[in-house]
């Protein structure tokens, strides 16, 4: 299976991820202009009647776009579904994406086919987030398009798998869209991911610290001031694993390095995980490449001159 030729046209092979609280049409709007995937939960739409709102904004200012540049049309855009039983939107969303034909959706916490078929009926393909083989298997036997492997270091909810190994594991009997998640934030690092056997970089945190996230000052600071050596790995949050700032932690009155476990049956994205998320920071490791917080669409320019740089330095050393 090749990539679909609407994600091949990309400036650079980057799928920005979808934000919790943080991706807005805002930033989706500045990513696809920009060149690369942007994306959002769908649930960042709050009520849910804002979803329909959103996605009227995304898709009417993409084509207006794409009339004014007709020789540098705007990269497909891609909403994210959570699947898992806590998730009571997920039908109302789903038939609000059905309604706007959103080319790609991005599924996580489950894989079903019967949300797999829904978007296969309006034309639109579905990538699954995985952290290991045997779940890359299961969102594949259930229909879903391509795999967003989520390897260790990503930020928000993450595997402990090297992405030497994940890779390798799933490229062994998957030739799909694949994309590589996990301290994403250079232009080197998308290439790195290629050289593996990937197809996109999947690229979150650093895209947090750009003018048109909705997050807070004092997030993006964070991010702009940490280093991998500020990021905690803790289930308590919201019943899953997931990388965090420390700094965030450490101003909720929690002592990062001294954590508890958390119920996985607590595991809530429509209610109280709304406050985990907004005051403790989801974040990936590979912030340190993030010096400043900048329009998206430096952000780009800068993962594309990276990107270049290093395919032409590898050429010259081989």
């Amino acid at each position: 299976m090749s990539v679909p030729a609407f994600l091949s046209r990309l400036r650079i092979p980057v799928i920005g991820s979808p934000l919790f609280i943080v991706s807005n049409p805002k930033l989706v709007i500045a990513q696809c202009t920009s060149g690369v995937v942007g994306s959002m939960p769908a649930l960042n739409a709050r009520p849910a009647s804002q979803l329909d709102e959103w996605l009227h904004e995304i898709t009417e200012t993409l084509a207006a776009w794409d009339l004014d540049h007709p020789n540098q049309k705007a990269a497909p855009f891609a909403i994210n579904q959570i699947v898992h039983k806590s998730n009571d939107r997920l039908e109302h969303d789903m038939q609000v994406c059905a309604k706007y034909r959103v080319p790609l959706v991005i599924t996580s916490l489950g894989a079903r086919t019967d949300v797999n078929d829904a978007v296969h009926a309006w034309g639109g393909i579905v990538m699954h987030d995985i952290i290991n083989n045997a779940f890359a298997r299961k969102a594949i036997e259930k229909g879903a398009d391509g795999l967003i492997a989520v390897a260790a270091g990503a930020g928000g909810h993450a595997g402990v798998k090297s992405p030497f190994a994940l890779i390798q594991e799933i490229r062994e009997w998957f030739d799909g869209p694949l994309a590589l998640s996990g301290s994403m934030a250079t232009g080197g690092a998308v290439l790195a991911a290629q050289a593996m056997g990937a197809d996109f970089g999947y690229i979150g945190s650093a895209f947090i610290a750009t003018d048109e996230a909705r997050a807070s000052d004092d997030y993006k600071r964070c991010i702009v001031d940490s280093t991998s050596d500020d990021i905690v790995y803790s289930n308590l949050f919201t019943g899953v694993h997931g990388n965090y700032l420390k700094p965030s932690v450490r101003n909720a009155g929690l002592d990062p390095d001294q954590l508890p476990q958390s119920d996985p049956s607590k595991m809530n994205f429509g209610g109280d995980a709304r406050k985990a998320w907004k005051d403790i920071w989801g974040c990936g490791q590979g912030i340190g490449a993030v010096k400043a917080v900048v329009p998206t669409r430096v952000l780009v320019d800068r993962l594309a001159a990276e990107y270049q740089a290093a395919r032409a330095h590898l050429q010259l050393r081989g």
